[in-house]
């Protein structure tokens, strides 16, 4: 009997999947366990593995139809078994029958099923508007997938081809810049919205604090080789100032707030966020009541909803409900920088990348490591002086580094 493959439901407040790329075609043999297709889902993207061996018999979804979660997507069975009636239509099948209804047109060359081109849709989006043959694309993706590095490395190749300059001369005609269109969707169409509501919907303002964390950074170290003669926990600069923020909020709860419809909504728990970096966007999971977790407790969490989300297992409900947002893109160099808002919460803290300075402790002038810290917050919220304060508490436990873990 042919085992249905339906659209998963990612999180309680999933309303909808949409199918991204088939990795298989129908009549394409499949193992269990195999990925057979990518889906995603607001900030989730992820692959679908097959549930049983079998073969495709049908693919019901295609590649880029939203559907809602308990869909069936496509079939797996015996190569020769029926699909009942009432069962969703074969897209290929499908495809047929509309092509019987419409005025009979020259066909374009089609590859058989068992070559059938593996290609992301927006990679193919970029290969039409730039008129290119996708059959002579070569794909680095997984299994021979096309990228859309794949074709902008063929776009870039086309256009660096020299002019045979010793041909006649012509009159010259007004240049024509190459463009290229890229469908904004997914995750990335997700972010772009939220941004922009961000900024619309709220009065942001940054200020900038630099933190002398020489003591935290020798503290860091020794905790480190510490805890990993008993386990292989790695404590971070990152969690340091993470459970420094958590001590900071409960000292300044405005701080830890949201102002929703002309009200200032004063939270009773500690909801961290930490934004992750994903290749093609940016998640924020949740550590949820974080004034009760040890700087260890923090460190864990943090690793493990970041390796989730990294590996598209985190569940919507992990990404939300934060109170206070920390972005950190201190390993790419930057110093300071204007975190946005990940409304409606009032502050995000954005860490810089440390750096080594000269400056003088009393008369003596000293090596010292200083960290770049950065604070965007709602002025609807509070203003300029206690947002300062709440840095001012931050940077004391900082450069007092052994308040962080008593």
């Amino acid at each position: 009997m042919a085992v249905e493959v339906v659209m998963p439901k990612l999180g309680m407040a999933m309303k909808e999947g949409t199918v991204s790329l088939w990795s298989k075609a129908v009549g394409d043999p499949v193992e269990k366990g195999e990925a057979i297709a990518s889906i995603n889902s607001e900030k989730i993207e992820m692959d679908i593995e097959s549930p049983a061996e079998g073969t495709i018999l049908n693919i019901a979804v295609q590649e880029g139809q939203g559907v809602p979660p308990g869909t069936v997507i496509c079939h797996i069975g015996d190569p020769n078994e029926k699909i009942k009636i009432d069962e969703p239509v074969a897209v290929e099948t499908q495809l047929k029958i509309d092509e019987q209804e419409k005025p009979k047109t020259k066909e374009s060359p089609t590859l058989p099923m068992g070559d059938r081109l593996m290609i992301t849709p927006v990679a193919r989006k970029m290969a039409q508007a730039a008129n290119l043959d996708i059959e002579k694309i070569e794909g680095t993706g997984p299994g021979g997938r096309i990228t859309k590095e794949d074709v902008q490395k063929v776009i870039e190749e086309r256009d660096s081809i020299p002019v045979n300059t010793e041909k006649r001369i012509v009159p010259p005609k007004p240049a024509i810049e190459s463009q290229q269109q890229i469908p904004v969707m997914g995750m990335r169409n997700i972010i772009a919205k939220r941004m922009k509501e961000s900024l619309q919907s709220s009065a942001q303002l940054t200020l900038t604090m630099k933190v002398d964390v020489t003591d935290l950074v020798i503290l860091q170290k020794q905790a480190t080789e510490t805890l990993q003669k008993h386990d292989s926990t790695k404590l971070t600069i990152t969690d340091f100032v993470a459970k420094a923020v958590v001590l900071s909020l409960k000292e300044h709860p405005k701080m830890n707030s949201a102002y929703i419809e002309d009200n200032i909504i004063l939270y009773e728990h500690i909801h961290l966020g930490l934004a992750v970096a994903l290749e093609n966007g940016l998640v924020v999971p949740v550590i949820r009541n974080a004034e009760n977790c040890t700087l260890r407790q923090l460190s864990n969490k943090g690793k493990e909803l970041a390796r989730c989300a990294r590996d598209g297992q985190l569940p919507i409900e992990d990404m939300q409900g934060s109170t206070f947002t920390i972005s950190n893109l201190g390993a790419f160099g930057v110093e300071h920088f204007t975190p946005i808002l990940n409304t409606p919460e009032t502050g995000i803290l954005g860490i810089g990348s440390a750096y080594d300075t000269p400056l003088y402790i009393g008369e003596e002038l000293e090596r010292r490591t200083i960290l770049p810290l950065s604070l965007t917050f709602d002025h609807r919220v509070l203003d300029g002086a206690p947002a300062a304060a709440f840095l001012q508490t931050l940077k004391r436990y900082l450069e007092e580094p052994i308040t962080v873990i008593l």
